[in-house]
């Protein structure tokens, strides 16, 4: 019988053949899903995936992009959502 923290379906198997010649199966954890826009819900570019611990590690250049509301929009949405404050700015 396998450990309690491996009976969990979060945890990928993969099947593998050890020297000896037995069949063992290794786990890993699976790997959390791309960053999307909030508002197309597009990938977002430039974000790494990684568990919440791998991305901790990371400096803050690398896990965000560097513009406003970067790792929340993606450029085209950004875009558009400055053109449309801009425009509202000059019609008062």
């Amino acid at each position: 019988m396998v450990r309690g923290m491996y009976r969990s379906r979060s945890l990928k198997r993969k099947q593998v053949r050890i020297p000896s010649g037995t069949s063992v199966i290794h786990y890993k954890r699976k790997m959390t899903s791309k960053h999307k826009c909030a508002e197309c819900g597009t990938q977002l570019g430039g974000i790494p995936r990684g568990t919440p611990n791998q991305i901790g590690k990371t400096s803050k250049s690398e896990r965000t992009v560097s513009r406003p509301y970067g790792g929340y929009l993606c450029a085209s949405c950004l875009k558009k959502k400055i053109r449309n404050e801009v425009r509202a700015e000059m019609n008062q």
